[in-house]
C-alpha cells in the first residue's frame, strides 16, 4: 500500500528556516553538525512544510527562478521492504511512473491518477535504469542477465545488448534514447561485483568483465560500439537539450582510489560518436573552513542525472550525509546553482507529470518528488 504524500518544514520556527537559508547561500554549503541538528520528519504525522519549502536551496541568483514558491518536497512512498530505489522514468501515456528496487528483484509503479503503488514487473533480473523510447516502450538495463532489454507491447522481450566483441558485458547501469531511434547505455559494472544486485562475478574485485565503458546500440540493426571509456565508471547519463553534448556520472571512486568524483562531458558527433571527454563539474562542495582557515570540502557521489529544458544538469547525489545528500543542480557551464535535500541517498531523478515539470527523485528506500519552473529537456 502507498504512503499518502507526507512533508513538513525543517526546523520549529520561520527564523530557524531563514538562518538556515542564509547560511546555505553564503557559504555554498551546508555544516553538516548544523543540519543534523534540524532532522526533517517525513512521517505521517510530520507538522506541515511553511512555504517556501526550505530544502530547495538556492545557491546562486541563476537557480531562484526554478525554485516554485508553493510546491514543496513531497515522499510520495516509502516502504522499510524497499531496499536500493533506483531507475525512475515516466510514461507520459499511462500517466506513471516506473522504477526498480534492484536487490528486491523487482520493479515498481505509481500512479499519477490517484498515487497508488503497487508492484509493477516481478522478477526484473535486478534491473537498475528504465527509460521509455520515442514510440512508448520501456527499455531496462538488467544487472542479472546483463543484458539492455526492450519490453514489446505484446509483453515479449527483445534483447538489445547482451555481450560486446562475444563477451558478455558488466552489467549495464542506465540508458538514454535518441530521436534517431539508437540507445545509448552505461556498463560500469555493480551488478557483476556483488550478488545484493545481480550475480557477482567471483574472479573479479575491482573491474568486471569488460572494461567500463558507455555504449550505442544502433536503432535499426542493434549494432552495439562502444563510444567512450575515457571514465573509470559511467553511471548516469543524458543528453544535452540539442544532443550535441553527452553528460555522464562517473562513481569510480567507489572502487578505484585515483577516480575522481565528477561528472564528465562530451562532444556528440554525428549523432554516433563522442569525442573531447572532460571534466564538466566536480561533486565537490564546499564546507566551510578549518582551523587554520583552509577550506574544508566534501564530496560524494553523482549517480543518475537528468537535463532541463534549460541545459542545467539535475544529478542525484548521495554518501556523504545531510546538507549534501539529494539532487545537486548545476548550470550548462558546470556551476552548481541549487540543492534538494533529502533525508537519504538520492540514486536518481526524471522529469515526469502531465507538464514534465515535476522531479521525481527515488531515495534508499523512498520515491520524493517536488515540483519546478523547467521541464525535462527530452521525453525519456
Amino acid at each position: 500500500m502507498s504512503d499518502q504524500p507526507v512533508s513538513a518544514q525543517r526546523g520549529t520556527s520561520t527564523d530557524s528556516a531563514l538562518s538556515r537559508r542564509t547560511f546555505l547561500a553564503a557559504a555554498g554549503a551546508v555544516g553538516l553538525a548544523a543540519s543534523q541538528a534540524l532532522a526533517r520528519d517525513y512521517g505521517p504525522f510530520a507538522a506541515p512544510v511553511r512555504y517556501p519549502e526550505p530544502d530547495v536551496v538556492v545557491l546562486d541568483k541563476k537557480f531562484a527562478k526554478y525554485k516554485m514558491g508553493n510546491s514543496p518536497i513531497q515522499r510520495l512512498y516509502h516502504s522499510d521492504q524497499m531496499l536500493w530505489a533506483e531507475g525512475p522514468a515516466w510514461n507520459g501515456v499511462g500517466r506513471y511512473l516506473v522504477w526498480s528496487d534492484i536487490p528486491n528483484n523487482v520493479q515498481m509503479r505509481w500512479l499519477e491518477e490517484d498515487g497508488h503503488v503497487s508492484t509493477f514487473r516481478n522478477p526484473a533480473e535486478n534491473s537498475n535504469g528504465n527509460t521509455f523510447d520515442y514510440q512508448g516502450r520501456q527499455i531496462s538495463c538488467q544487472h542479472n542477465t546483463r543484458r539492455v532489454v526492450r519490453y514489446e507491447y505484446d509483453g515479449k522481450v527483445t534483447v538489445l545488448a547482451e555481450k560486446f566483441n562475444g563477451v558478455s558485458l558488466n552489467a549495464p547501469n542506465d540508458a538514454v534514447v535518441h530521436p534517431n531511434g539508437d540507445i545509448w547505455f552505461t556498463d560500469p559494472g555493480y551488478g557483476a561485483l556483488m550478488n545484493y544486485e545481480g550475480t557477482k562475478v567471483e574472479s573479479q574485485t575491482v573491474q568486471p568483465i569488460q572494461k567500463e565503458a558507455i555504449y550505442r546500440i544502433d536503432g535499426q540493426n542493434l549494432k552495439l560500439t562502444k563510444v567512450a571509456d575515457d571514465i573509470f565508471k559511467p553511471n548516469g547519463l543524458c543528453f544535452s537539450p540539442d544532443y550535441k553534448k553527452l553528460y555522464a556520472a562517473d562513481t569510480g571512486a567507489s572502487h578505484y582510489e585515483d577516480a575522481p568524483k565528477n561528472i564528465r562531458i562530451w562532444d556528440v558527433t554525428d549523432e554516433k560518436k563522442l569525442v573531447n571527454g572532460r571534466e564538466f563539474a566536480s561533486m565537490a562542495l564546499a564546507d566551510g573552513v578549518d582551523k587554520d582557515g583552509k577550506e574544508v570540502t566534501r564530496a560524494g557521489l553523482a549517480d543518475g542525472i537528468r537535463c532541463d529544458a534549460d541545459g542545467n544538469i539535475w544529478a542525484s547525489a548521495g554518501w556523504v550525509g545531510d546538507g549534501y545528500d539529494g539532487v545537486h543542480i548545476f548550470s550548462p557551464e558546470g556551476v552548481r546553482i541549487g540543492q534538494i535535500l533529502l533525508p537519504e541517498i538520492c540514486s536518481n531523478v526524471c522529469f515526469g507529470g502531465t507538464k514534465r515539470n515535476r522531479l521525481f527523485m527515488t531515495g534508499s528506500s523512498s520515491l520524493y518528488a517536488v515540483y519546478v519552473e523547467t521541464r525535462g529537456a527530452h521525453i525519456a
